[in-house]
């Protein structure tokens, strides 16, 4: 009797604490105060909170006091629950110009000064290729402008270009070189797109926030690869002329906060809960004059899924430990994130998931879409979760819109960690998606209150079977971030 009441007890145990968990859940998440954090979050106040304005900081401090007042703790030894992120914006400048092999390529047209100071100077230039580490073996470019390809090696998304250019960025600093000039030869982009969205002021990771300026830092068009032809091997000058560029120093805020497991062992792993809270700001108005861009769906539903989660996992610890993240300056380029995965405050080897939220809209209420299942040893725990509130996950439907890597997660993946993105449901990236996607319409009084609802507590179930989970997640065999990860992890 006492093996067939422990077989018994083992058979059904699994689904008593799921039943349990799915009541408290639905006792965490009070309807009223939920849509209260939602409605602020997107109201007109705010101002789309863009991560320029200084709207961005109410965001943030709402934000923070919520963690704090449930209960979450501070990672930061100054206990507020902020990671300073330096930023530099930077406007397009009255005249930009470059000349070399007697052509003149002008800003706005062919070339597209995207940081630096005003400048007229005639320069040596060097190409490096993708102007990797490896290019610069043996070359000279002290005082000289950098030529380098855009983008990297099978890195030809925007998100890519943005974040290799950084890099290389840092790297021509600290090879002494005064300036870099990506040849524009990118086939995922063409430069119209390119030129309408970039020749506008930009936001940028402050790479020397103890320095004034910045390298000059452009793109020439290339789309034919002409360029490249002409000037690899040869030793040729370049003159800069750039009036009028503006540029000024942006204090950005992630804030972050973390719920200790219960597991002695466990515990000191961390599963990574994550939204960006900004948006776009003011705006283009659009037909009813309405300019300002609230971001309901992009993004302040997923902060508000991070505030339920400080609440309901501040009672109700999982084994593994939460880490609660809001980024800034998504909108921008992934840039609060992209700051964290190289400046984390818990090591990245210990940050086991990264449960990522992201959105650009919804189409279908009875689905939820996650970016990247079926990549990672755990979807059938995310399955599982939403099931019990009668909707199913889905995986992208929408592969061409390469949404994985536009979004927060890729910053971790590249990384190593397991990273999918938590979305709502949409069947295909249509007109009914498209229509509030990055336009002032993206409000809460067109949002189905009754499917955020159910999004959140969805959300919760899925995270807290993912940090209950003993066997660390891992991603699918030959998935292209398997390698990053054996090396983050240690893994055979």
């Amino acid at each position: 009797m006492q093996k067939q009441f422990t077989w018994l007890l083992c058979l059904f145990l699994p689904v008593f604490q799921s039943v349990g968990q799915k009541a408290a859940i639905e006792e965490s998440v009070d309807s009223v105060e939920a849509i209260s954090h939602f409605t602020f979050l997107a109201s007109d106040e705010l101002k789309g909170r863009d991560a320029a304005r200084m709207e961005i900081d109410i965001a943030a401090r709402y934000i923070k006091e919520q963690f704090r007042k449930y209960g979450a703790e501070s990672v930061d030894t100054l206990g507020d629950f902020y990671q300073y992120v330096p930023f530099r914006q930077s406007a397009p400048p009255k005249k930009g110009e470059v000349t070399f092999l007697d052509h003149t390529f002008t800003h706005g047209d062919d070339l597209l000064v995207l940081d630096g100071p005003d400048i007229d100077e005639t320069l040596q230039m060097v190409y490096l290729g993708f102007g990797l580490e490896e290019d610069y073996e043996g070359k000279n470019v002290e005082g000289k402008v950098v030529v380098v390809k855009v983008g990297a090696p099978n890195r030809f998304a925007p998100t890519d270009m943005f974040a290799s250019g950084r890099e290389k960025m840092r790297l021509a600093r600290n090879k002494g070189a005064a300036g870099v000039l990506e040849l524009y030869n990118a086939p995922s982009t063409p430069w119209g797109l390119v030129v309408n969205f970039l020749n506008r002021p930009q936001m940028t990771l402050d790479e020397n926030p103890d320095e004034e300026a910045a390298l000059p830092y452009l793109w020439v068009k290339d789309t034919g690869g002409e360029w490249v032809k002409k000037i690899e091997g040869k030793e040729l000058e370049v003159n800069l002329a750039v009036e009028g560029k503006v540029n000024r120093k942006i204090q950005g805020r992630n804030v972050v906060a973390y719920i200790p497991g219960t597991d002695p062992e466990l515990s000191t792993t961390y599963v990574m809960l994550s939204a960006h809270y900004d948006h776009l700001g003011v705006g283009r108005p659009n037909a009813e004059g309405d300019s300002i861009y609230n971001g309901a769906r992009d993004n302040a539903v997923g902060t508000v899924a991070l505030i339920n989660a400080a609440k309901y996992f501040a009672k109700n610890p999982p084994k593994r430990s939460i880490l609660l993240c809001a980024w800034t300056a998504e909108e921008k380029g992934l840039l609060g994130s992209a700051y964290f995965s190289k400046n984390p405050m818990v090591s990245l080897k210990d940050i086991i998931y990264n449960l990522n939220i992201d959105n650009a809209g919804y189409n279908d209420t009875s689905v939820i879409t996650v970016i990247g299942l079926g990549r990672t040893s755990v979807d059938t725990l995310i399955k599982e979760a939403v099931a019990e509130f009668g909707i199913e996950a889905i995986p992208d439907p929408a592969p061409e819109q390469g949404l994985y890597d536009r979004s927060d997660n890729v910053n971790f993946a590249r990384e190593g960690i397991p990273a999918p993105t938590f979305s709502l449901g949409f069947t295909a990236f249509d007109e009914d998606v498209a229509k509030h996607y990055h336009q002032p319409s993206d409000r809460t009084d067109n949002f189905d209150m009754d499917y955020a609802l159910l999004y959140w507590k969805a959300y919760l179930l899925s995270a807290e079977k993912i940090a209950n989970e003993i066997d660390q997640p891992l991603w699918e065999p030959g998935d292209k971030y398997e390698e990053a990860a054996k090396s983050l992890y240690g893994l055979p």
